[in-house]
């Protein structure tokens, strides 16, 4: 059951689809005080799990910390930071009683979840202007479908997304892409996309080409597809300031971008310099903004990575003149010792400063709102405006795009990829706890950059953390510039990275179609073992394995020089290692504790007793995969029931789509 209660004048925010009647009174659940702010204070009971809140930091149970949501720019995730790229402000308290609660709110709001007090949970935020949903229902998982339910279908990405990605910030050239592309094929390593970051703009200018570089950049599109690799290029969310440049010029003329308070254009410094943000929240500059999406679609692209949409300001002019103010006070005047810490915190700040995101405005339906009350609303509505424009474009196709910044409501529109991570051991972790939480907000197209964004990459951490991503639908290697090269083929005996990927390709037609399953039946692709096993107290306490789909469960190694883990089986199961040259292990493991060894270059995997999954020959990219003649892995007498489409138009809901296979 869900009930809606409002409070003040809330922001539309679009992240609900389903209409829900407004409830009268007060919750059931917790207290309400709307003096001086919002908050919700609930005292929790000791054994109360609490999930959700997407792409934030920490475990699955987000009991014991403070999280803030308000989209940040800030690559170094370390156990202390409260915010991260995402806002996504739903949580489910699970224990003696089961509820959740999504705060529809788009500022900055605090979830205090046992961090002040042990046992009391305060969610807080600055006016008491939002929509609250509460949801009740028998579990947990019964809860998180509900809410599945009433935002509306999470984004179905092309099936060629599914396939294995290589990205570097740095490749600039036709030649650089040229060599990934040989890299892997030469080591029949298989790969589908190369992502192409900030460097084949001209002057980081968005839908723009480097000419000298990219002289006939659609003949080279071609080239690349003639070798079974698409081409992904990013989008940011600065439009430079350039006379002469069509995007810059139109924004101007038809007052497309944000604006100061006195009406004048807001001009932030991003990579290219001074620029404008488009305004995406009101519905005339998204549209103008998603159809130069089409720039690029016409020279033969189908998918896209959107970023830096907090958006991420490097400095303003107005903080910047504050930031020279500070300087000049203490180079002018005759200070016996500089203070350098707050010189330092002066200088660090001028990046992302929170007074920036007060100095302009939207004009969303004739109304002026500071950005700052509407800030976690701007990476969604970017995505959105792409979204809504490749309906336009070409309704019956879909095109791949994910996004850095996200609010709930964006999932309709696009995947995520979770930001700037750093090549730490313990980022692996991070990211497995992540997948569920994401999915419970409806992110189902997910996943990190595998390897390690920032910090040098070891051999032994990339195999690892590949094994792991074989199995998120966004399977990506990306990196830093200045970095450690980490490609598949860097690090010598590639035979392990091949087996890898390969991997991946075998299992497609399965991560496919649960994928597909759980995007049309508002379910879970990742699964926490609490969802599928809440009468086991030691699973619902597991949160470095997790299930997929509804066949299979997993449980990655993430620690270094590691020759193996513990894993705790809430049922028989039958274990699965795959190996390079398409070869596999199968054993039948009891209920209860094991300890697996498992080799850098194996993938294991987990299968529930009475069920199996359909595997295929391994293949170069997604397109030239057999799905004809799949081979079932798992139990005697066992079925699955297989979905499969053509994975480029959107007849999701033809009969013929699934078939059953049986053992």
């Amino acid at each position: 059951m869900i009930r809606k209660y409002v409070y003040g004048e809330p922001f539309d925010t679009e992240a609900v689809t389903e209409k829900t009647e407004i409830s009268g009174g007060m919750p059931s659940h917790g207290e309400i005080c709307t003096e001086d702010g919002f908050s919700f204070t609930l005292e929790m009971d000791e054994e109360d799990i609490v999930y959700g809140l997407g792409e934030a930091n920490r475990g699955l149970n987000k009991r014991g910390y403070c999280y803030v949501s308000n989209c940040s720019d800030d690559p170094n995730h370390t156990e202390d930071k409260r915010s991260l790229y995402a806002a996504h402000n739903f949580i489910v308290i699970s224990g003696k009683e089961n509820f959740g609660l999504f705060f529809d709110y788009p500022a900055k709001i605090t979830f205090d979840i046992g961090y002040t007090k042990c046992d009391v949970l305060k969610v807080s935020c600055e006016t008491a202007d939002l929509n609250l949903y509460v949801i009740e229902g028998e579990n947990a998982y019964d809860i998180v479908k509900q809410f599945r339910g009433m935002i509306g279908r999470s984004y179905i990405p092309p099936k060629f997304a599914f396939g294995f990605g290589q990205s570097r910030w740095g490749y600039t050239t036709k030649e650089d892409f040229r060599k990934v592309a040989e890299g892997y094929r030469s080591n029949q390593i298989p790969l589908d996309m190369i992502y192409m970051d900030i460097d084949y703009m001209e002057s980081y200018k968005d839908f723009t080409l480097n000419q000298e570089n990219f002289p006939d950049f659609p003949e080279f599109v071609r080239e690349m597809k003639d070798q079974g690799i698409r081409l992904v290029p990013i989008i940011d969310a600065g439009v430079k300031v350039e006379e002469g440049y069509s995007v810059y010029e139109e924004g101007v003329r038809n007052n497309y971008f944000c604006k100061r308070e006195d009406g004048s254009d807001f001009v932030a410094a991003v990579w290219p310099g001074d620029t404008h943000f488009p305004d995406v929240l009101n519905a005339d500059a998204r549209k103008w903004f998603g159809d130069h999406y089409r720039d690029l679609i016409n020279q033969g692209i189908e998918g896209f990575w959107n970023d830096m949409n907090e958006p991420a300001i490097f400095y303003s002019r107005e903080g910047m003149e504050e930031l020279k103010e500070i300087i000049r006070k203490y180079a002018e005047e005759e200070i016996e010792t500089i203070p350098v810490w707050e010189l330092g915190a002066a200088v660090e700040g001028v990046a992302n400063n929170p007074e920036d995101y007060k100095r302009f405005y939207h004009n969303v339906n004739g109304k002026k709102i500071r950005h700052d009350k509407v800030h976690n609303l701007f990476g969604y509505n970017m995505t959105r405006a792409a979204g809504e424009a490749f309906e336009r474009i070409d309704p019956d196709r879909r095109f791949l795009m994910f996004s850095r910044s996200s609010y709930v409501g964006m999932h309709r529109y696009g995947g995520i990829w979770t930001g700037d991570n750093k090549s730490w051991w313990s980022h692996i972790l991070l990211n497995l706890k992540m997948m569920p939480s994401l999915n419970m907000c409806g992110f189902l197209y997910t996943g990190a950059d595998l390897g390690g964004f920032g910090a040098d990459a070891t051999r032994d951490l990339v195999l690892r953390w590949l094994a792991l991503g074989v199995f998120t639908p966004l399977m990506r290697n990306h990196s830093a510039l200045g970095t450690r090269e980490q490609e598949c083929y860097q690090f010598g005996n590639t035979d392990d990275f091949r087996g890898i990927i390969e991997t991946r390709y075998r299992l497609v037609p399965y991560l496919y179609s649960e994928y597909m399953k759980a995007a049309l039946n508002n379910d879970l692709y990742f699964k926490p073992l609490a969802f599928v096993y809440p009468e086991d107290d030691f699973a619902v306490r597991v949160e470095d394995q997790m299930m997929i789909g509804n066949e299979m469960m997993i449980a990655p190694v993430y620690t270094q020089n590691a020759k193996g883990r513990y894993v705790y089986l809430p049922e028989r199961m039958k274990f699965v290692k795959f190996t390079k040259d398409n070869q596999f292990t199968e054993e039948v493991l009891e209920k209860g504790h094991h300890y697996v060894e498992i080799a850098l270059n194996e993938v294991p995997l987990f299968i529930r007793e009475g069920k199996c999954i359909p595997v295929a020959k391994t293949a170069q990219n997604v397109e030239s995969l057999d799905t004809a003649n799949l081979e079932l892995l798992g139990f005697d007498g066992a079925e699955y029931e297989l979905y499969e489409d053509d994975g480029v138009h959107k007849d999701y809901e033809n009969p013929e789509n699934y078939r059953t296979l049986k053992k």
